[in-house]
């Protein structure tokens, strides 16, 4: 079993206080600081962008895992990779036939390469391209916003894409993210994902130290 890491998403971090949320994940005990790009296009929302990841870059030691939900990805990759992402995952709904030529970029920058499938997506769109992968990232909402309710459908992906990585004999994350709550995180990890976003759970709790520990333990 790999080791579970607590990767909270940014989304739903308070913006106006961000340095100061990034470092209190980092004293509470986060593995990763997810950070969720949005351009309002790929997604009916807008967040942040390459200068956000610049300036945690400069306050954490924490690996930033930039999710990337934006058309034509391979416009900003290296951008990304320079600004100071450790990895980069990116959308097939977003890349589509280009998926694999996407993801060999990412990797030329030096920077962790991810594959990302929503909800209504088959595992079977990103099987051929998952050998080249470090992460793959099953969305468990529709990407967009944070506090969604988590679709239970999402626990087959995971267990189809734990399958192959263990066929594969690689070492590759397999992430989730979207309405992760410590009452089903437990059956979760059980279906295949070590690595954990979770956006509200862990920014709304009174205790933030306590439930990122519930999370890696449940």
């Amino acid at each position: 079993m790999k080791n579970i890491q607590i990767a909270p998403s940014i989304l739903s971090a308070d913006f106006a206080k961000m340095g100061d949320e990034v470092r209190s994940l980092e004293q509470n005990g986060a593995d990763v600081v997810h950070v969720d790009v949005m351009d309002g296009v790929f997604v009916n929302n807008i967040t942040f962008g390459i200068k956000m990841v610049e300036d945690i870059r400069k306050i954490t030691t924490l690996p930033l895992d930039c999710h990337l939900m934006i058309v034509h990805p391979e416009k900003y990759v290296e951008r990304f990779a320079k600004a100071g992402a450790d990895i980069i995952t990116v959308h097939y709904e977003a890349c589509q036939d280009n998926l694999k030529e996407v993801l060999a970029l990412i990797k030329s920058t030096g920077v962790k390469c991810g594959a990302v499938i929503n909800p209504d997506t088959p595992v079977e769109k990103i099987a051929d391209v998952i050998p080249m992968c470090d992460m793959v990232l099953i969305m468990s909402v529709f990407p967009g916003f944070g506090g969604q309710k988590f679709i239970v459908g999402a626990l087959d992906k995971l267990r189809e894409v734990k399958a192959i990585v263990q066929k594969l004999g690689k070492d590759i994350d397999i992430e989730i993210d979207g309405g992760v709550t410590a009452d089903n995180v437990a059956e979760i990890k059980a279906a295949g994902a070590n690595v954990i976003v979770a956006g509200s759970t862990v920014f709304k709790a009174q205790d933030r130290a306590e439930i990122i520990k519930r999370l890696k333990n449940a």
